[in-house]
C-alpha cells in the first residue's frame, strides 16, 4: 500500500516515517519545502494554498495527515481547517481510499484556541467524500518535557499540581496509525495514551529527580474553566489499549546519569 504522510518532518513524523517502511508500506512524504531523506519518496506541497496538493495525493491508496500548525490564530485556521479540506477534496478527486487524521485528546473538552481548530479539522475530515478514521492521541513525553523546562526557565517549575496528564511514546503511537492504516477506515475516531495518568506535581518530581535538579515547584493553580477541565482529566482518556513506554522509561533514556539541573 502506498501512503501519503503530510508533515512528515515533524516531530511525530520522524518516528512514522521508518515505521511505515518496516511494516511493508511504500511512503511518500510531503512537507512544505524540499527535504531529502532515505524514508521515503518526498514530495513538496502547501497546506494553506493547495499548491502541489493534487500531485501529492495521486497513486496513493491512504493519507497519514499529521501536518498541523499549533497557535490558534489566523495561520492555524488556513493550515489545520481549510488545509485539511483542501486535502481532503484532493484526495477524493484522487480516489484515495483512506484519509487517517491524528488529533488530540481532549480536543472536544478543553478550551484551547489551537484545540478548537482540531476539532474543526475532524469535522472536515469527517464530512469528507474520502473514507476516514481519526485517532486522537495524548501529549508525547518530549512536549511534557519541553513544557517543564519552560515552566521552570525563571528557577521553580511553575504550574498547577493538579492538573493531569498521560504522556505516551511517538513510537507507539506510530505503530498504532500503522495498524490503523493497515485494518482501513474506522469512520470514527480512536484514542490513545500513555501508560499512566500523572498530576503535574508528580511528573515534575520525577523530572526533578531524573535531572539531579533542586528546583521546587511553585503552584499556580489554573483559573476558569480551562483549570476545571485540565485537572478533571480532559487530557487524558480509559481508551484501551494503552502505550507501554512510561514517563519514568523516557527520563531515564533522556537523562539517565546526566545530573543535568
Amino acid at each position: 500500500m502506498k501512503v501519503l504522510v503530510t508533515g512528515a518532518s515533524g516531530a511525530l513524523g520522524r518516528a512514522v516515517l521508518p515505521r511505515l517502511r518496516g511494516d511493508g508500506f511504500v511512503v511518500r512524504a510531503m512537507s512544505r519545502r524540499p527535504h531529502g531523506g532515505q524514508a521515503a519518496e518526498w514530495v513538496t506541497g502547501d497546506l494553506a494554498t493547495g499548491e502541489g496538493l493534487p500531485d501529492a495525493v495521486a497513486g496513493v491508496a491512504a493519507v497519514l495527515h499529521l501536518a498541523s500548525t499549533p497557535g490558534g490564530g489566523r495561520r492555524t485556521h488556513q493550515v489545520d481547517v481549510l488545509g485539511t479540506r483542501r486535502l481532503a477534496v484532493a484526495a477524493g478527486r484522487a480516489g484515495v481510499g483512506h484519509l487517517l487524521y491524528v488529533s488530540i485528546v481532549g480536543v472536544d473538552r478543553v478550551p484551547f484556541p489551537y484545540y478548537r481548530h482540531k476539532l474543526a479539522a475532524e469535522r472536515v475530515v469527517a464530512a469528507g467524500p474520502v473514507p476516514w478514521s481519526v485517532l486522537r492521541a495524548t501529549q508525547f513525553h518530549p512536549f511534557l518535557d519541553d513544557l517543564l523546562a519552560l515552566a521552570g526557565r525563571l528557577g521553580p517549575v511553575i504550574g498547577d499540581r493538579a492538573v493531569l496528564a498521560q504522556p505516551v511514546d511517538a513510537g507507539e503511537v506510530a505503530a498504532r496509525l500503522s495498524g490503523r492504516l493497515a485494518a482501513g477506515p474506522l469512520e470514527g475516531i480512536e484514542e490513545y495514551g500513555g501508560p499512566q495518568v500523572l498530576r503535574f506535581d508528580a511528573a515534575v518530581e520525577a523530572w526533578r529527580a531524573a535531572r539531579g535538579s533542586r528546583r521546587p515547584l511553585l503552584p499556580v493553580r489554573v483559573p476558569g474553566r480551562l483549570g476545571r477541565a485540565l485537572r478533571s482529566g480532559a487530557l487524558t482518556t480509559r481508551a484501551a489499549p494503552t502505550g507501554i513506554r512510561s514517563w519514568s522509561d523516557h527520563l531515564a533514556d533522556t537523562y539517565g546519569g546526566t545530573g543535568r539541573r
